[in-house]
């Protein structure tokens, strides 16, 4: 009971921390997570002034659900269809980085005269930005609308990728001392191979049970599954070998794609901001002043590599893919931190014996200074993009403009060729993935279950038991996967009519995919039967002709379950499209540009209620444009120039961020009230006298509402009369309740 009480008071002395010193931040306007930091620095183990926290070992555990929540929210916010959207150019970025900053940190290591292999964990740890900061960060300052926030988000999602086979890749050189490409390969397909089946499986089931339990579902019960299912996969994750946090991003990504994904992200906000405060004290109880005064030339060093190396590194690998001077400049600044993976790393290190223990508090307190500073760099990106652009070279300026990427006018999109093989790649890959699932599941369960349920049954007939199940239950992939269905199809016939002799090609695509599927056929014999030459032939040859005996006569069926789950995938986009389709065809059509879509409304008091478009100044202030009036269930499409004004009109504005942000201001700022003090209402009871200027007349007769007042309730010989009649006589001893101005009542009660 005693600890339980302790818990309770860990936590509250963490919260009122947190609250007293976010409020402190919020006077100075400082980021929020700069006053967790500071709470969580005074209140830790290593200052006595203030009252401490009585056990570190449970606030880490909670700051850990805290980083679940965190990642939670954000797959709930970026989906993985997203990161496949700037994939190319967050996969340049962090390998950038991270190559950049392990080679910085190897040298800086062997400068600081640490070891070898100390060195090498150093880059590693220096390797990482902060997804959670990164988070909070552009939460504060209202940049997660930013045309760079996806590509910054994207980043962050392949670092933390990138972080587990880095785990995996030092465990294995701190042990064996020697670097194995063999584990590293492995764990990259591991990694892939769980993340496709998991993306697939959820999208299959997940929005399909979400949908028929719609009408049961209220707001309450969202929540509850839907940070059970986080849990869940959290759980999962972990059994197959990976981060707490990957799990809980993963099945982000997959509720983002529901329909009911902005709601769970609402309905998720509210806890995630509690164990997110709960995390960043932790982080600050984690610095040490003694550490900072022993070893400050080491952690000023560290630092200072952090914030200029990872902002050189990133800020060059966003301009390699293409993201233009300015948002190169921005995405690189906001990853100049050390995120939670350098912790995981320098405990690694430290637990495993090959570095010293000073390093983790010291990596510690740079993660901290630099989550300091991270609020800083991203206000200082602007300003610095800015100098840039004047004091750098025209030609070199206007080179990595104009090398944006637009993907709207890419040759790879209008190559048929490019596309088919994109379609028909992704399509061997997924169900590739689906296939060795079942193959593994059959292994380990389908045979145990066999011998539970045939236990005299001889070799024999287990095997043909559990080949024919095996079999069965991988035809439909096998099929589906030859078959040439969707975006494959349709790029197919066009090469044909292009160019009769692309059959050639497409045909070894088909038989390509044939031979693929006969390898699972002949993975599943060969695991239980050993078979001869002539039972190849045969094997070939029966499964030649039931795959195209099914082709022919089974598609329809057998393409349900690609229609269910494409249908599940696109059904959130199908629905903004049909509900939105102003904004859904801007931000479809601008992806990659700083053009977006502001839904605003008029207020009734507003100054520009009645004035026509034409008489006011919205672009000319601004720079935004009307595209959209949504009056009530009337929309105007285009508005003209003598369209007037209504109040609570809603008005839909296209531009960039920054005229947007301006077009808002103007509106919400222009609004007149008239000052006026409201008269003092009350309501008092009134008992009447015989001498009672109401007495003996009506009500209507008195007309108390143009003196500004009224009757409620009148008491009359015991029974309650409320809201009586206009032709109520009053009589004495009545006790009469008035509403209304003081000062008339007054009067009537004379």
């Amino acid at each position: 009971m005693a600890e339980e009480l302790n818990l309770v008071r860990d936590l509250a002395v963490i919260l009122i921390s947190a609250g007293v010193f976010t409020v402190i931040s919020k006077v100075l306007k400082q980021p929020l997570v700069l006053g967790y930091i500071v709470a969580g620095f005074l209140v830790g183990p290593h200052i006595s002034f203030f009252p401490g926290i009585s056990s570190t070992e449970s606030v880490q555990q909670w700051s850990d659900i805290g980083i679940i929540f965190l990642l939670f929210a954000l797959g709930l916010e970026f989906s993985f269809k997203k990161l496949l959207k700037v994939g190319s150019s967050a996969l340049i970025i962090a390998g950038m980085q991270c190559l950049g900053m392990i080679a910085l940190g190897i040298m800086l290591g062997q400068a600081l005269g640490w070891s070898a292999m100390e060195s090498v964990f150093l880059g590693g740890m220096l390797s990482m930005s902060s997804t959670a900061i990164v988070i909070k960060a552009y939460d504060d300052l209202g940049l997660k609308k930013a045309p760079y926030a996806s590509t910054v988000f994207g980043t962050l999602v392949v670092q933390d990728l990138i972080a587990i086979l880095l785990m995996v890749l030092l465990s294995t050189m701190a042990v064996s001392h020697r670097f194995s490409g063999t584990e590293m390969l492995m764990g990259i397909a591991k990694l892939f191979f769980f993340l496709i089946l998991w993306f697939l499986v959820g999208i299959y089931v997940i929005p399909t049970l979400l949908q028929k339990a719609h009408k049961y579902m209220n707001d309450e019960i969202l929540l509850l599954v839907s940070i059970g299912l986080c849990f869940g996969m959290v759980q999962l994750a972990s059994v197959a070998g990976f981060s707490s946090a990957l799990g809980a991003f993963v099945m982000g990504s997959i509720l983002s794609e529901t329909i009911e994904g902005e709601k769970i992200s609402s309905l998720v906000g509210s806890i995630k901001n509690l164990f997110a405060a709960i995390f960043f004290v932790s982080v600050g109880m984690m610095v040490n002043p003694s550490v900072i005064v022993e070893h400050w030339g080491t952690i000023l060093a560290i630092t200072i590599a952090v914030l200029v190396g990872i902002s050189s590194f990133a800020t060059t690998g966003a301009a390699l893919s293409g993201k233009g001077l300015e948002n190169s400049v921005r995405c690189g600044f906001s990853l100049s931190q050390l995120g939670e993976f350098s912790f995981i790393l320098a405990g690694l290190g430290v637990s495993l014996g090959v570095m010293r223990e000073f390093v983790y508090p010291v990596i510690i307190t740079v993660s901290v200074v630099t989550t300091f500073t991270t609020p800083y760099m991203i206000k200082a990106s602007g300003p610095f993009a800015a100098w840039l652009h004047r004091k750098l070279p025209q030609a070199l300026v206007e080179r990595i403009d104009e090398g944006r990427d637009d993907s709207q006018n890419s040759a790879a999109e209008n190559n048929e060729w490019k596309t088919l093989l994109r379609a028909q790649g992704i399509r061997v890959m997924m169900y590739t993935v689906i296939l060795i699932a079942i193959l593994l599941g059959s292994r380990l369960y389908l045979e145990r279950l066999m011998v539970r349920l045939l236990p005299d049954a001889s070799k024999l007939v287990s095997s043909v038991i559990s080949t024919a199940v095996t079999l069965a239950i991988m035809l439909p992939f096998l099929v589906t996967m030859v078959a040439n269905r969707g975006q494959a199809s349709v790029s197919g016939r066009i090469l044909l009519k292009q160019k009769p002799a692309n059959v050639w090609p497409l045909l070894a695509i088909s038989l390509l995919k044939m031979a693929l599927a006969m390898v699972f056929v002949f993975t599943v014999l060969a695991t239980h039967f050993e078979l001869s030459a002539w039972a190849v032939v045969v094997v070939v040859l029966v499964s030649a002709c039931a795959f195209l005996f099914f082709i022919r006569h089974s598609m329809k069926s057998l393409g349900r379950l690609e229609a269910r789950f494409l249908e599940n995938l696109n059904k959130k986009e199908d629905l903004a499209r049909q509900n939105a389709p102003v904004s859904t065809s801007v931000r479809e059509k601008m992806a990659g540009y700083d053009v977006h879509i502001e839904a605003v409304d008029v207020s009734a008091d507003s100054s520009f209620v009645g004035l026509k478009l034409k008489d006011i100044p919205f672009r000319a202030s601004t720079g935004a444009n009307i595209v959209k009036i949504v009056r009530g269930s009337r929309s105007i499409l285009i508005p003209s120039g003598d369209e007037v004004v209504y109040p609570h009109d809603r008005l839909l504005a296209v531009g960039t961020s920054e005229q947007l942000a301006s077009f808002a201001q103007m509106v919400h700022q222009d609004v007149e009230v008239p000052a006026q003090e409201d008269a003092e209402f009350v309501v008092e009871p009134v008992l009447l006298g015989d001498s009672s200027s109401m007495v003996g007349r009506t009500l209507r007769e008195l007309d108390m509402r143009a003196s500004g007042c009224m009757v409620i309730s009148v008491l009359h010989d015991g029974v309650l009369l409320t809201n009586p009649r206009a032709d109520y006589r009053f009589a004495a001893d009545d006790t009469v309740w008035l509403a209304g101005d003081k000062n008339s009542i007054e009067w009537y009660k004379k």
